[in-house]
C-alpha cells in the first residue's frame, strides 16, 4: 500500500545558502531549473502521494504563492513565522494537520537522481519497507560514494538487517542519512511543543532497537552552499547524458 500523506520540512532559514537566501527562500532556490521543494514534491507525488503539508517561515508568503500553482500533491501549509521550530518541533506541528496513520518525511533541500524507470522508486521502496510493528521510523540513507555536496559525515552503520546504530570509527557498512523517512504520525503525539532537533527521535528508535534503513537506489543531492549548486547541475547533467 502507498503511503499517500507526507510532511516536507521547508522552514529553515538556508543561513550557508548566503547571499542568495538574503532575497528567497532556500526551497525557491533552483537547480537544474526547478526549485528545490518542486524536485521533492514531484518525488512525492510519483510515490503516490495525495497531500503535504509544507512548513514555512523565511519568506513564507513567496513559498505560499509558488506552491498554490501546484496540483499534485495537494498542499497543507504549516505555519511557523512566529518562530522556527527546528526539525523535530516543525515537525511534530505539521503532523496535526493530518489524519494518524503511515507518513513520508522529506527536506526540501535533498533529493536523488538515477532511479531505474519501471522499477520502484525509492519512496515507494521506502513506504513499501517500513512496518509499523517492529520500527518506530524507516529511513532512506545512502553511501557516501552515491553523493554530492555532503561533507563527508558518516550518520549511522547500517546491520545486514536494515537496523540501524549511530556510526563511530571503525564500524561497518556506514551510510548517510539521506533526508527522507517513514513513520506512524502518533510517534510524535507526546512531542513538546517548542522547538527540538529530531535526533532525538533517532536516538530513541535506536536505543529500542525500532530505527531501520535502507539504502537509496541512485545518486543523492544536498543543495547547501552556493558552490553546491553548480556541483549538483554538474551531476545531473552527467546523469542525463548517461541515460540519454
Amino acid at each position: 500500500m502507498p503511503i499517500t500523506n507526507a510532511m516536507v520540512l521547508a522552514a529553515g532559514l538556508g543561513t550557508r545558502l548566503r547571499p542568495i537566501t538574503d532575497t528567497m527562500p532556500k526551497p525557491l532556490v533552483r537547480v537544474a531549473g526547478a526549485p528545490m521543494i518542486d524536485t521533492v514534491l514531484d518525488l512525492l507525488a510519483g510515490a503516490g502521494v495525495k497531500t503535504a503539508v509544507v512548513n514555512v517561515h523565511h519568506f513564507a508568503d513567496r513559498v505560499e504563492a509558488h506552491l498554490a500553482k501546484r496540483t499534485s500533491p495537494n498542499i497543507l501549509f504549516s505555519d511557523e513565522r512566529d518562530g522556527l521550530m527546528n526539525s523535530g518541533g516543525g515537525l511534530a506541528k505539521g503532523l496535526k494537520l493530518l489524519p494518524d496513520g503511515p507518513v513520508l518525511v522529506m527536506n526540501a533541500d535533498l533529493f536523488w537522481i538515477g532511479e531505474t524507470p519501471g522499477k520502484p522508486t525509492n519512496l515507494q521502496r521506502l513506504a513499501g519497507f517500513f512496518d509499523a510493528d517492529t520500527m518506530d521510523m524507516a529511513l532512506l540513507c545512502v553511501r557516501l560514494e552515491d553523493t554530492t555536496g555532503h561533507n563527508g559525515k558518516k550518520d549511522f552503520s547500517l546491520a545486514d538487517d536494515g537496523r540501524l546504530t549511530r556510526y563511530a570509527e571503525g564500524l561497518p557498512n556506514p551510510v548517510v542519512y539521506a533526508g527522507a523517512i517513514a513513520m506512524q504520525s502518533g510517534l510524535l503525539a507526546d512531542a513538546p511543543e517548542d522547538a527540538f532537533n529530531l535526533n532525538i527521535y533517532f536516538d530513541r528508535a535506536i536505543e529500542k532497537g525500532r530505527l531501520f534503513a535502507i539504502v537509496l537506489e541512485g545518486h543523492w543531492l544536498t543543495v547547501g552552499t552556493p558552490e553546491a549548486i553548480g556541483d549538483a547541475e554538474e551531476t545531473i547533467a552527467r546523469f542525463q547524458a548517461k541515460a540519454g
